[in-house]
């Protein structure tokens, strides 16, 4: 198994995209450097060994169809394009000219991680950081591939934005997570500036604790910073 963390490359232009994307890929364990533009990305790309590289379609200057172009006559490393755009014609024209993979926005972060996972198998055919998706604390076990969270009690019922909030917990386990972080990780694309919207799910995912026969203390609230689950 390969114990160095992938390395990707990200080009767009829209700071918002660029910090969600960024976020994401670097809490699952990855290498992430960020350009807004197709000449700064060409200029790393040869520098730098990636293994995945993802692109945005509306980049100034070089677009990211062209910036692809020119990556595939240098590199095989897999494409992912992000795109506004979920047309059919521009899905096909991005994979014809050497796109692996095309995702439109909005997107969520379980769909982003899925999506660059599957492209890093494919690129290697081997292991790569994050392969193993279970995490288990506080006698409970999340897999992340089933998208279970069982124990001795037997599983947790939750629901898709529940399941997201203590993954992002159990990740973090030991350690204050804020609501900020929880919303980015549970809402993705749908991010909310109302932090009470985290509280009333953790209140809901508290009951579901405690309705499956645990401890809904394994949950606990840090005031005035968010939440942590406990080791």
């Amino acid at each position: 198994m390969n114990d160095t963390p992938n390395r990707i490359l990200v080009v767009d232009d829209e700071p918002s995209i660029t910090e969600f994307v960024s976020y994401a890929l670097k809490k699952e364990g990855f290498y992430t450097d960020v350009v807004d533009n197709g000449e700064e990305a060409l200029a790393l790309a040869t520098k730098n060994p990636y293994d995945l590289f993802v692109l945005d379609i509306m980049l100034p200057g070089m677009d990211g169809y062209e910036l692809c172009r020119r990556l595939r006559s240098k590199t095989t490393v897999p494409v992912l394009f992000l795109s506004a755009r979920d047309t059919e014609l521009d899905k096909v024209v991005g994979l014809e000219i050497g796109g692996d993979d095309y995702l439109a926005k909005p997107f969520g972060v379980r769909e982003l991680i899925a999506r660059v996972r599957a492209l890093l198998r494919r690129g290697s055919g081997g292991d790569f950081p994050g392969a193993n998706r279970a995490i288990t604390a506080s006698g409970i076990t999340l897999d992340e591939d089933a998208h279970t969270a069982s124990g001795e009690q037997g599983e947790i019922d939750l629901t898709p934005r529940e399941f997201e909030l203590l993954a992002s917990l159990m990740k973090n386990a030991g350690k204050v997570v804020s609501r900020e972080d929880l919303l980015r990780d549970a809402w993705g694309w749908e991010y909310l500036t109302e932090t009470k919207t985290v509280d009333t799910h953790i209140k809901r995912l508290r009951d579901k604790i405690e309705g499956a026969g645990y401890d809904p203390g394994l949950v606990e609230t840090v005031r005035g910073y968010g939440y942590r689950f406990k080791q």
